[in-house]
């Protein structure tokens, strides 16, 4: 444990974009009774980070911005009888991008087991929760189902792919990039569309499923692919919109729903997890899925901590493919 009582951190002072953004000295936090010290040793970069940062998703400034990391605990309080120093954790909580974080120690934080490197929980926790959330919950895959997923080469993207394949489901993976094509087909994609070359890319969907449309359309990217996502859809399927890579979608005319009995759903992976109960459970699927080795998580680069702004500008600007992760 550091005895100095400051810390770097990167601090979010008001609404804003990348470029207000401070790497500074804050204090350490004090943990409560019932809270860990973790020692960051990674941070995982979600766009979700932008959305609060800009103010699409409400928040209150200045705040230390990173919603998830993973590390050693230096500090437990002295009503934590779960976790003891030394442990190597993942968690979920706001303030990851800093030296220092304190985490409840009860409905956001795992210990890890031996087999599941420090890295690879932290560039893995939020997207493979949201992306096992989406095939399990909001739509349940099943086999035989078609599923489009919008930007399949992402972090998420890429995840959803190999877990439609696990489930028994046709992955159609849409991509802008040729070698986005070959990461997501190698991802698990049976299909690959590339909508740059057919930026109609409907029929083509409509011809893979003999005229049907998906059961179920999966999209992070919001205010760009929203139309098509309703085009692509089946009769009485799903179209769940998750992410907003382009911006929010449009208001929409509900009726436009009843010319396919559509069901449109807007999760968001923090209300599947809002208690104790609720994060163990789908943690500990998380987990199983690390440590029996049954996804690859891709990782596009690793950034020094002081490289934030560079990292943030990858994910945000669509060049990264995989997860883009910090190093402490």
């Amino acid at each position: 444990m550091s005895t100095s009582a400051t810390m770097k951190a990167w601090v979010v002072p008001e609404k804003g974009g990348r470029d207000i953004l401070q790497y500074q000295d804050v204090p350490v936090p004090t943990i409560s009774s019932t809270q860990v010290l973790v020692k960051n040793e990674y941070g995982g970069l979600n766009m979700v980070d932008s959305y609060f940062r800009s103010g699409l998703y409400p928040q209150t400034y200045p705040y230390i911005t990173g919603r998830e990391g993973a590390g050693k605990v230096v500090a437990i309080g002295s009503e934590v009888t779960s976790f003891a120093v030394g442990d190597r954790v993942a968690y979920m909580v706001t303030g990851a991008f800093a030296e220092f974080v304190a985490v409840p120690a009860a409905g956001a934080i795992v210990k890890l087991a031996d087999s599941i490197p420090t890295q690879i929980a932290a560039a893995s926790m939020l997207q493979v929760l949201t992306a096992l959330t989406l095939v399990k919950d909001s739509y349940a895959v099943k086999p035989g189902d078609f599923v489009l997923i919008n930007a399949a080469a992402g972090g998420v993207g890429q995840i959803l792919c190999q877990l439609v394949k696990s489930l028994g489901g046709h992955a159609i993976g849409c991509v802008s990039t040729d070698a986005k094509a070959k990461l997501a087909s190698a991802a698990g994609a049976e299909y690959v569309i590339n909508y740059i070359e057919v930026p109609d890319y409907v029929p083509k969907i409509m011809e893979i499923t003999n005229g049907k449309g998906c059961q179920v359309v999966y999209d992070g990217v919001g205010k760009s692919t929203f139309n098509d996502c309703l085009r692509a859809v089946a009769r009485l399927g799903s179209v769940i919109t998750f992410g907003n890579a382009s911006g929010p979608v449009d208001p929409l005319n509900l009726i436009t729903l009843s010319q396919k009995n559509i069901k449109l759903m807007r999760p968001t992976l923090f209300n599947y997890l809002t208690t104790p109960e609720e994060f163990k459970y789908w943690s500990g699927i998380w987990l199983d899925y690390l440590k029996d080795g049954k996804l690859n998580i891709a990782i596009y680069k690793t950034y020094p901590i002081a490289e934030y702004v560079s990292a943030a500008e990858a994910l945000e600007t669509r060049k990264s493919t995989g997860k883009v992760v910090l190093k402490y």
